[in-house]
């Protein structure tokens, strides 16, 4: 795993030590630089394969220079396929190859998680692209005919220093996360997964393309029966377990929770590499499934490592785990995730975890009325029905509670638009409070993306898990598990977002994935197979975060100083008197919801505070340079 950074017609090979230091922690290993007309590329490496020197980027081949963050994990395989002969066992040096033989076309061939930047200097074309479900980051900023690009947004904030755009962020603040490509700044994107962009390096004029389509995926209809379709799920799978071990030439570990995910992921790797190392987290006050976890270790005979977290340090580090995101980041699961990540990367220097199944195969509670009922379009008699119903109902307050199940689907049943019922079945953080915002939130994209996925001939249930995969786990999950592991020049590997089981997943049935009330039914069967009988039936619970525990106790000093501050940067978007009755308590709401709310008011205090002092050291710095 790696960091990259470059620049097209923005010469900043000056400030070298600046950008090696932000991406140090995504390759302590080596570093490089390469200039050539005019493209400054950047490279910091965390040596996974090709140990030696050989593996070095930036990498050159016959006029093509590539800087690489990922892996391909059927590069040996695509070499053997198309005659491809090189002394270095690299797949970056692979993508060159592919890339000299066809092109970008290369992009439908490849198993793996990628962000790269491709300079073709006999065609004056540069490629920046990301992989299917978009696992590595990669930020692009634009500034006249020049392009910037980086694995880190802090950094391009650091160089460029870009305009804030404050109607991204309050639809932060609506939606508890940048849609997509949105970022705080006006001048600079996320590149989305499955997407390249062609720059001409003469012009700067870009063209961007989607290389892979989700939603084609999903009106492919595999036409399998049950029992073949587990079959090849399983087999599946397998593959991409193996691939994901095979390519590794250091050790490799698996988290593994209690739940079937982790354990099915678990169980295939051990089968796969005898004596894995495994680690499960116990949180202080949480719901502890760590027997559960050590029955899965027991079985395979893995070398088990038990993570206890107390968080009580958690003042002391929170700004730094918001920090590391470059921009307002709200999910609290990132907090645990963090802290696994730090102990794990003790051990190994890759692991494997079960990101992505989800979102596949249904595992939320929230999919299954779903497959019912079709809350996008449920009627207007529907809609007036329910909007009284939850108005008479008083306000649930516990979040596992069946009352605060039926209250949640009586209330995104009411909205009258996609979006508030999409909001309300998911993120829920400021439904129902539009008017306390000062700026208008940019939810254009999102609002057109919604609509866009409503009217594909589609069941609402896969309506749900597409608007899932380009939201919740694009712009959400996979950020956070990249982020939290990569703080720690820690690798982290997805088994279920190989390329073959995103093709194969969304044409399964809806009676695959929800079977009566069950959430991933399919998958659950398979894991009779591996796991012990006490793991099958137990339900999605991810991490227990404490949030409401921690806003009231941890974290009500460090969140207080912040709000209440007189130069708080929140009132310019949002009604600062309604963050202080939530504070104060004076505004009816379930506990649950204030803490999100706080907490996510909170992150984009803290991603302020911390470009503000960038910004200022900055300024600084010129000074001093420009007196000497």
């Amino acid at each position: 795993m790696c960091g990259i950074f470059g620049t097209l017609n923005l010469a900043v090979s000056n400030r070298a030590s600046e950008i090696f230091s932000g991406l140090y922690h995504r390759g302590p290993n080596a570093k490089g630089l390469s200039i050539e007309d005019n493209v400054e590329l950047f490279h910091t490496r965390l040596s996974i394969q090709d140990l030696n020197v050989t593996g070095r980027q930036p990498m050159h081949h016959h006029g093509l220079t590539i800087v690489f963050n990922g892996e391909i994990y059927n590069h040996m395989e695509l070499r053997k396929e198309y005659g491809l002969y090189a002394e270095s066992n690299s797949d970056t040096k692979t993508l060159l190859m592919l890339f000299e033989l066809m092109g970008m076309k290369m992009l439908d061939k490849l198993d793996g998680m990628f962000a790269f930047a491709l300079y073709d200097q006999f065609r004056n074309e540069l490629f920046l692209a990301r992989d299917r479900a978009g696992k590595k980051p990669l930020y692009i900023y634009s500034e006249g005919n020049g392009t910037a690009f980086s694995s880190e947004l802090n950094i391009l904030n650091q160089i460029f220093r870009p305009e804030i755009d404050y109607s991204s962020l309050s639809g932060y603040l609506y939606l508890g996360y940048h849609y997509r490509k949105a970022t705080p700044y006006k001048t600079v994107m996320e590149l989305e997964n499955g997407h390249y962009l062609k720059i001409n390096t003469k012009t700067g004029k870009q063209f961007q393309i989607k290389w892979f389509d989700m939603s084609s995926c999903y009106q492919h209809n595999n036409r399998l029966s049950y029992e073949e379709s587990i079959d090849e799920l399983d087999r599946k799978l397998k593959l991409s377990v193996n691939r994901r071990i095979d390519s590794s030439d250091l050790e490799i570990g698996s988290f593994l929770s209690g739940g079937i995910d982790s354990g099915i992921i678990t169980a295939m790797a051990a089968l796969h590499k005898p004596s894995l190392k495994t680690f499960t987290v116990r949180i202080d006050g949480s719901y502890d499934e760590s027997p559960l976890a050590l029955q899965v270790a027991q079985k395979y005979d893995t070398q088990h490592t038990v993570v206890d977290i107390s968080f009580s340090d958690l003042k002391n580090n929170i700004e730094q785990i918001l920090i590391n995101y470059g921009e307002p980041y709200c999910d609290s699961s990132a907090i645990p995730s963090y802290y696994v990540a730090k102990a794990a990367k003790k051990y190994v220097n890759v692991v494997l975890n079960g990101d992505g199944a989800d979102e596949l195969f249904a595992g939320y509670r929230r999919y299954v009325p779903f497959k019912y009922f079709d809350f996008f379009n449920s009627g207007k008699l529907s809609k007036i029905s329910a909007k009284i119903l939850s108005g008479v109902l008083p306000t649930a307050h516990e979040k596992k509670s069946s009352y605060n199940y039926i209250y949640r689907l009586l209330k995104f049943a009411s909205y009258s638009d996609i979006l508030k019922t999409y909001s309300a079945a998911t993120s829920d953080i400021m439904v129902g409070y539009e008017d306390q915002f000062l700026i208008d939130p940019d939810l254009d994209d999102i609002n057109d993306d919604l609509r866009r996925i409503n009217q594909l001939n589609l069941s609402p249930l896969n309506k749900l898990l597409l608007m899932d995969f380009q939201t919740i786990l694009f712009s959400g999950l996979l950020s956070k598990m990249d982020i939290a592991t990569m703080a720690h020049s820690l690798e982290g590997r997805s088994p279920f977002l190989s390329k073959e089981l995103l093709e194969f997943a969304p044409g399964l049935a809806d009676h695959y994935k929800i079977n009566g009330l069950n959430t991933k039914y399919i998958l659950r069967d398979l894991s009779r197979k591996y796991l012990p009988g006490d793991l099958i039936g137990q339900p999605k619970r991810g991490f227990e975060i404490p949030l409401k525990n921690w806003v009231e106790n941890q974290l009500k000093d460090i969140i207080n100083d912040y709000l209440l501050s007189g130069d708080a940067f929140y009132p310019s978007i949002i009604r600062k008197n309604f963050v202080l009755d939530l504070i104060a308590k004076r505004i009816n709401i379930s506990e649950e919801k204030r803490a999100k709310i706080l907490f996510d008011v909170f992150a984009l205090e803290v991603w302020y505070k911390n470009i503000s002092r960038s910004n200022l050291s900055g300024v600084h710095l010129e000074a001093s340079l420009m007196q000497v």
